[in-house]
């Protein structure tokens, strides 16, 4: 077999980029492309859900707080309640890094609550930390 034969390696998973900024969204998207996953983006709850509720299948979803049309916290709850999602991991990402919100995401069942800016680098490692526990 030659080296022209060999297939580019498969990608790490699925995830969701929900976040109304475009600056965010393509940062994250860039990011996750680089280290092999495969991204679907959303720029609002809405969208956000819509990806949720196809076929398409996603491994962990990144979801801003403050979006229009649903908040990253309405996403998470319909997530909980669809079946194919209600165990996906979900980390909020936010500006907005109030306790109050940080304690609303984890008990509604996010994995992590993250304020932004964000170090890139963590937040894959804490991407790739939460899909080898699954």
């Amino acid at each position: 077999m030659g080296a022209d034969d060999a297939s580019p390696p498969p990608p790490r998973g699925s995830i969701l980029v929900a976040d109304d900024e475009p600056h965010i969204r393509r940062v994250l998207t860039t990011l996750l492309r680089n280290a092999e996953f495969q991204v679907l983006e959303a720029c609002d709850g809405a969208e956000a859900w819509a990806l949720v509720d196809s076929p398409r299948p996603i491994d962990l979803a990144i979801l801003d707080l403050m979006m229009p049309k649903a908040t990253g916290l309405e996403v998470l709850a319909w997530m909980r309640r669809h079946p194919r999602h209600a165990r996906t991991p979900v980390i909020i990402l936010t500006a907005k890094g109030q306790d109050t919100d940080r304690q609303k995401a984890l008990s509604g069942g996010a994995e992590d609550f993250l304020t932004k800016p964000f170090s890139p680098k963590k937040l894959l490692l804490r991407i790739r930390e939460i899909l080898s526990e699954r």
